[in-house]
Formats: C-alpha cells, structure tokens, sequence
C-alpha cells in the first residue's frame, strides 16, 4: 500500500469538493497540519543558514550599518 501526501486549498469550491470526495471513498486517513516552529526553533535555522552577524560593540555593529 502507498501513501500519498498531497496539498489542497479547502477555500476554493474544487479543493472543498475533493475533500468531501475523498472522505466519501474513507481514503482519508487524517488532516495534517505542519507544525509551528517556535521562536527558538526558527533563530537556530536563522544561525546554521548564516544570517545572523556578531559583533564585540555597539560602535562596531552601528559602523556596519553605516550609521
């Protein structure tokens, strides 16, 4: 048996009718929702994908601003 993972917009008339389709059959298993990242979860991507800048003082990140 295959799983099959597949996205639908349930506001428009054609995803709302596959939707009603699809439970009518008993296909459908469960809804999925992805997972909120939290605050902490999204700063570590923000570091390990390197967008995030250092700096020693105050004067040195306001000099890289170029203020």
């Amino acid at each position: 048996m295959a799983t099959y993972t597949i996205t639908l917009n349930e506001r428009t008339a054609s995803g709302k009718a596959l939707m009603s389709y699809l439970q009518a059959l008993g296909v459908l298993v469960q809804k999925v929702s992805p997972a909120k990242k939290s605050s902490y979860e999204r700063s570590q991507e923000d570091i390990r994908a390197g967008r995030v800048e250092k700096f020693s003082s105050s004067d040195e990140m306001f000099q890289s601003l170029g203020i």
